[in-house]
């Protein structure tokens, strides 16, 4: 599992310029682009875009995964949930939650909810084995809010 927390904290900070922006864009629209096809588009050598790109992945900027339709490989069922937690075990709470092969994405956060967590799971009878024997039954968590999602209609990355 990825430790975000810290990699961003080991992390200094990269200026983008143009070109490498350029790269980013690029890499969006179709993440199997060639480097010759980003130069000729760039006008600028291969080399440079490869050079460009592996200082891109070293440094962090862009991580280059497979990233598929949760509905399409059979979860069928997502959702977004609020958690409240015991405010004095909120980052020991965070990573249990995280380690849930349902969790995909999770964020400390202020306001309503301590924490928000996007899981996937195959039907709505997972996910309520997920909320009922895993998330709720966790020492700490007081509540929970749950969101289903029912159509995403935007999805992006930075």
């Amino acid at each position: 599992m990825r430790d975000v927390k810290k990699e961003q904290e080991s992390a200094a900070t990269y200026h983008l310029d143009e070109i490498d922006e350029r790269i980013v864009q690029a890499l969006k629209e179709d993440g199997r682009m060639s480097f010759a096809e980003i130069a000729r588009r760039l006008d600028v050598s291969p080399g440079m875009i490869r050079q460009r790109y592996f200082d891109l992945v070293e440094n962090r900027v862009v991580q280059v995964v497979a990233v598929t339709n949760p509905t399409l490989v059979g979860y069928d069922s997502v959702a977004l949930i609020g958690v409240r937690v015991d405010g004095s075990r909120l980052r020991e709470i965070a990573r249990e939650i995280a380690a849930f092969k349902e969790v995909i994405y999770l964020v400390l956060c202020a306001g309503s909810f301590d924490i928000l967590v996007e899981v996937v799971c195959r039907d709505n009878a997972h996910l309520l084995r997920f909320l009922s024997e895993n998330l709720r039954a966790l020492e700490g968590v007081h509540a929970t809010e749950t969101f289903v999602y029912l159509e995403i209609v935007k999805e992006t990355y930075l």
